[in-house]
This record gives structure tokens, C-alpha cells and sequence, in this order.
């Protein structure tokens, strides 16, 4: 039996600038960080033939093509099993329209145990580049390469997108004081609106052509986030983050709606000095950057949310347990 344990991510800059058809003109990059919140994949063997898969629902099937989910299905064909296991997906948080990445995460998990299943050692690299083949040219997801390369890869990182295709990923190296500091402002709640995010993504990337300037200045503002938390300037990267949240709402219609924006200018009337809503936008959590005197009045002005507390986290996905009787 394998339990493999792939962190969430909370994507703070340069979101939309890891789509293919931007970064092979332009390059981009982004400012993102894996979370202590979880997806975790186990996997055994069974004693007959049948695959099981358990999820928000089961199946029990005879062959790899029956399974209807499709990031477990392609994660099969690709690592090439083809029978008598049993496969389970457990989250932290609700998964469904999240915008913590879930689905990237859901892939990334799913590849590392059935190599692990069948003995072979995988790097994060290896890792997230195939999930990204599963869910960009396999399934025609309308999404960016950001999601599998933090799961893969976990901690603080700043990834670069260049027009060669290649995919750089960096440590974002801090002080300990200063990303003490940066997790104690940093706030997360759940909107309860859910929204698939294909939709959003769809028209975010149909839009890549006319949003070319915007594009351009949120890849820009990445590398000045980058500077700001290296300087421990985290006050300057709160108010950043205001002003690139602003902007990617330039990019789709759907990214932002009036209760979410009536919810973001509560916070900020009592006391946020920045924030977003995460992923894609449209629903799932609203990230705040808000200094510790003023978050008391801000989550009384968000009483109606959950508020998920978390942490960066530097790991990336991991075997947690791994059993070969």
C-alpha cells in the first residue's frame, strides 16, 4: 500500500502568464507557494482484476478506458496499469471549484503513487511535466503549467516561463523572520461560491491576444514581488497584490462577480491592504494580506466565511507510507 501526500498552492503573482500560447511569445512567470493543505492518494494492490476507484464517488470497473475520472484514468494509461488495484483521493479542503489548485494537485498525487506502486523512483520535474501532458494535451484543459510544477516541486518558488518552452523553477529563499512575518498576514477564507473553473479559463485564454499589456505588466509585477519579500518589504508586497488583483480582472469577465467584490472591499474597509480571489477566479478562496493588528476587524467583517488557516509549506509531493508486504 502507497499513501502519497501532494500539497495545495496559493498563487500570489503573474497567474495567466503560464499559458503556452503567452510565455512562448513573451516568457512569463510567476510567484506562487505550496500550503500545508493536502490531497492525498493511496493505492494498493487487489485480490482479483478489477480497478477501483474512490473519490466523491466509486467505481468498480474491468478495464482503464471505463473509469470516468479522467485525471486517474490518464494517470493509469500513462504509468501503464492496467488492473487489480484500488486507488483512493482524500482533500483537506472541498476540492470542487477551490482555486487552491486542486485538480493539478489531484494529478500530480495520482502519477507519484503508481510509480511508487510500481518501484520507480520519479523526479518533481518528471512529475509535474506529465501531469501537465495529461491535463493541457490530453484532456484540452484551457489551464497554465503553474498548478503541477508547485506540487510537484512544494515551498516558496518563482517560476520562470521562457519561450523556448522550458520551465525554470526557483527557491524564493527568506529570512525566517520575514516568512513568519508573510504567513502571519496572510489570511484565507472560503467564499462559498463554486464555479468550474474551465469556464473562467476558457475566455481567460481566448482573451490572451487582447489582454497582451496586462499580460505583461502582472509577469512584471511577479519579478517586483519577488524583489519586495527578498528586501522583507512584506507590507509592499501586500499592496502589491491590491494592485495586481485589480489587473487580472482585466482578463476575463467571470474572474471577479458583485458578492466577491463586495466581500473584497469589506476586508479592505477594515483593514486588508491587499488580497485576491485564488486560481481562476470566480468563486472558491479569498486570499488577504492583511497586517495582524487589523485581522480581528476583517474577520468580523467576513463573519458569514470560513476562514482556512494555513502555512507555506516546502514540501512538494511525497510518499508518507509506503508498504510492499
Amino acid at each position: 500500500m502507497i499513501i502519497v501526500q501532494t500539497p495545495l498552492r496559493v498563487s500570489f503573482f503573474g497567474g495567466g502568464t503560464d499559458f503556452r500560447p503567452f510565455f512562448e511569445a513573451e516568457g512569463g512567470c510567476v510567484l506562487t507557494t505550496a500550503i500545508d493543505k493536502y490531497i492525498f492518494v493511496t493505492i494498493k494492490e487487489r485480490f482479483d482484476q478489477y480497478l477501483r476507484v474512490g473519490y466523491t464517488k466509486t467505481e468498480l470497473v474491468e478495464q482503464v478506458n471505463d473509469i470516468q475520472h479522467n485525471l486517474v484514468r490518464e494517470a493509469l494509461r500513462k504509468t501503464g496499469i492496467h488492473s487489480g488495484i484500488e486507488i483512493t483521493t482524500m482533500a483537506d479542503i472541498p476540492t470542487e471549484g477551490s482555486g487552491l489548485g486542486s485538480s493539478s494537485t489531484v494529478t500530480v498525487g495520482a502519477l507519484h503513487a503508481m510509480y511508487a506502486y510500481r518501484k520507480e523512483l520519479i523526479s518533481a520535474e518528471r512529475l509535474a511535466a506529465e501531469a501537465c501532458d495529461i491535463e493541457i494535451n490530453i484532456l484540452g484543459s484551457p489551464i497554465g503549467v503553474q498548478d503541477q510544477y508547485i506540487a510537484a516541486y512544494g515551498g516558496l518558488r518563482f517560476m520562470n516561463f521562457q519561450t523556448n518552452g522550458q520551465i525554470a523553477v526557483e527557491s524564493v529563499h527568506l529570512d525566517r523572520s520575514v516568512q513568519r512575518r508573510l504567513n502571519d498576514a496572510l489570511l484565507l477564507f472560503y467564499t462559498g461560491v463554486t464555479r468550474q473553473a474551465d469556464s473562467v479559463l476558457s475566455e481567460q485564454k481566448a482573451n490572451i491576444k487582447d489582454r497582451l499589456t496586462v499580460l505583461r505588466e502582472m509577469r512584471d509585477m511577479a519579478y517586483t514581488a519577488r524583489d519586495l519579500l527578498c528586501q522583507g518589504n512584506i507590507d509592499g508586497f501586500g499592496r502589491l497584490l491590491h494592485e495586481s488583483w485589480q489587473m487580472k480582472k482585466q482578463l476575463a469577465s467571470k474572474i471577479s462577480n458583485g458578492p466577491l467584490d463586495d466581500m473584497y472591499q469589506a476586508a479592505r474597509q477594515a483593514g486588508a491592504v491587499g488580497g485576491k480571489i485564488t486560481g481562476a477566479g470566480g468563486g472558491g478562496f479569498l486570499l488577504l494580506y492583511c497586517p495582524y493588528e487589523r485581522q480581528e476587524q476583517v474577520r468580523q467583517a467576513l463573519h458569514g466565511l470560513q476562514e482556512l488557516p494555513f502555512n507555506i509549506n516546502q514540501d512538494g509531493s511525497k510518499v508518507i507510507f509506503n508498504y510492499h508486504p
